[in-house]
């Protein structure tokens, strides 16, 4: 379809919804880089400046009232879409009670059963089995479920990958695999260190469809993502889809990203996620800059407040400490 006419499928209030969440991981993220920067928020921190298009699609697709997310250390935007609020969310990042694992997880734990989001995991390639889980437990079921499992390119080599897709397609389980390959895993680009660079093709070892989606256009992930999860849902087939995206900034807070040139980087800065859609929809009379700029404050606003509320969030009494311990 051509890209002047596609818009016409959606809602106006679709579409400000897509870009309003975009906006709103875009100004969560740039805020916890600025805390980060005062020393407020410690320990790691990876921010998805750049990715905002893949959770916002795919996530869209979803009723968190039956589906599942489970994602890797990279989650503040899934965390977001999802429907926990920006103020749990800082709370966590500054270690506070108040925060969405009462301030134990940090960065990389945002969780969330109520929310049906199962993290935020710290281990590479560790949310693979815990989301084929959740999807054999619907299946087990029989309810009405699906489980959007991300990971990044680093972890498609770990062998949880393999095993979990292997399960999951003996079993038929209602799950969609979503390798977000932004290019580099840690400080390394992925056809370095992979056998096979076009990731959505490992999935036909296992009988699996797999697809490779522009992870910088917000509408193209919901809908290649819709129609895998439609899949998951209603017939048991899983699928894995290769969503290609770019972060803009290090892997962590403490990557200064040298491994890159700057060439690259402000070529992919044209493919800016936010700016695609909001240019498109100015194109179609959906947008102007007064109406940019209201959804942009009020994320900004969103923002300012959750740092109030962490800043003054109580701390986790002593006691804390031993609470939740299993062993």
């Amino acid at each position: 379809m051509p890209k002047q006419q596609r818009l016409k499928k959606y809602k106006s209030q679709f579409l400000i919804k897509l870009l309003t969440e975009m906006i709103r991981i875009r100004r969560f993220e740039e805020k916890a880089a600025q805390m980060y920067g005062l020393q407020k928020i410690g320990g790691f921190c990876h921010l998805y400046i750049g990715q905002e298009a893949v959770a916002v699609g795919s996530i869209s697709t979803l009723n968190l009232k039956k589906d599942y997310v489970a994602t890797a250390y990279r989650d503040h935007g899934h965390a977001l879409v999802s429907g926990l609020s920006a103020d749990e969310l800082m709370a966590e990042l500054y270690g506070k009670v108040t925060g969405c694992s009462r301030g134990k997880g940090g960065s990389m734990h945002f969780f969330s059963a109520e929310k049906h989001f199962l993290g935020g995991n710290g281990i590479v390639g560790g949310q693979i089995p815990v989301a084929t889980g959740a999807a054999l437990k619907i299946s087990y079921r029989k309810e009405k479920g699906v489980v959007l499992c991300y990971f990044g390119d680093g972890a498609i080599h770990q062998g949880t990958f393999h095993e979990s897709l292997n399960l999951a397609k003996i079993w038929n389980l209602p799950i969609v695999y979503i390798v977000e390959n932004n290019q580099y895993g840690m400080g390394t680009n992925f056809q370095r260190v992979s056998a096979v660079s076009d990731f959505y093709i490992m999935g036909s070892s296992y009988g699996f469809e797999g697809k490779q989606v522009d992870g910088m256009d917000v509408l193209k992930v919901y809908e290649e993502v819709n129609k895998a999860a439609k899949e998951a849902r209603e017939k048991g087939i899983p699928s894995l889809l290769e969503i290609k995206t770019y972060r803009y900034r290090g892997h962590s807070m403490s990557d200064p990203a040298k491994y890159r040139t700057k060439e690259e980087l402000n070529q992919f800065k044209k493919q800016d996620p936010i700016l695609i859609l909001k240019s498109e929809m100015e194109e179609n009379g959906l947008l102007d800059e007064k109406a940019y700029k209201k959804i942009d404050d009020a994320a900004k606003a969103e923002m300012e407040a959750a740092v109030r509320f962490a800043e003054e969030s109580p701390e986790p009494e002593i006691s804390e400490l031993y609470e939740h311990v299993l062993a």
